[in-house]
């Protein structure tokens, strides 16, 4: 017997919208109740590798890897249904899986409203008991109203408002910063590596040279020939011959 699509759309809509694994019917179980995570696979230049350093609760101010959007204005995707799908035009939101306070606002005014949020009408997830929920692709930034019927508040004048948080820190594209790495292999780097980062400073080496500590963060090479011996002169390490004078 074949599987029946009600089922196959539910291990999409779990899988997909909620990063879960299906794990009984819809009518069981709703994806917000499904427990055990299935994340999707990430490409490794989508990495958030700050994403550790997010706070439990939305922060109120901009941060190094956070941006706060109020209110923000969006505009209605033309090539989709009238209103029914609104893009945000940035990317990477902040899902509440990092803490329900990430939970995305969405409110219907007129548009270039001033005040969306005290002038306007809040639309919930779930809806308004008319078949008209809403879901918020958080990678994307795109709001589709994916229930059978548009809200009825939202008019061919008015515009669809949101507020929440957009990651804006480092990914593998743009480096990663105090990491801590395990078993790594460095294949290139674009400074030499200080002393006190476990390296030399130096971007090439000298065959048979001596190393000495030129600075506080540097080292440095002094070399000579068979026979000569190493001295000090203006507190510099070099090598000279045996004279009989100069020692």
């Amino acid at each position: 017997m074949a599987i029946s699509d009600t089922q196959k759309v539910d291990l999409l809509w779990k899988k997909i919208g909620f990063s879960k694994t299906k794990s009984d019917t819809n009518a069981n179980k709703k994806a917000a109740n499904e427990a055990i995570v299935s994340e999707l696979i990430i490409k490794p230049s989508n990495i958030w590798s700050d994403g550790d350093n997010i706070p439990g609760t939305q922060p109120s101010s901009n941060s190094a890897i956070l941006r706060i959007y109020t209110e923000h204005e969006t505009t209605e995707d033309s090539t989709a249904t009238n209103n029914r799908t609104w893009k945000t035009g940035a990317t990477n939101w902040v899902p509440p899986s990092f803490g329900s306070t990430y939970q995305l606002k969405v409110y219907v005014d007129s548009a270039s409203s001033g005040d969306p949020a005290a002038n306007g009408t809040q639309l919930f997830e779930t809806g308004s008991g008319n078949d008209d929920e809403w879901y918020f692709d958080y990678q994307s930034g795109t709001l589709h109203f994916i229930g059978s019927s548009i809200p009825s508040q939202v008019g061919n004048s008015d515009s669809i408002f949101v507020t929440g948080a957009r990651y804006i820190g480092n990914t593998y594209n743009t480096g990663i910063t105090d990491a801590t790495l395990y078993n790594a292999t460095i294949d290139s780097l674009a400074q030499p590596l200080a002393t006190s980062d476990g390296g030399t400073g130096l971007t090439t080496f000298t065959s048979k040279g001596v190393f000495y500590a030129s600075d506080t963060s540097t080292v440095a090479q002094a070399t000579g020939s068979n026979g000569q011996v190493m001295q000090i002169t203006n507190d510099t390490p070099s090598f000279g011959d045996l004279d009989g004078g100069t020692f």
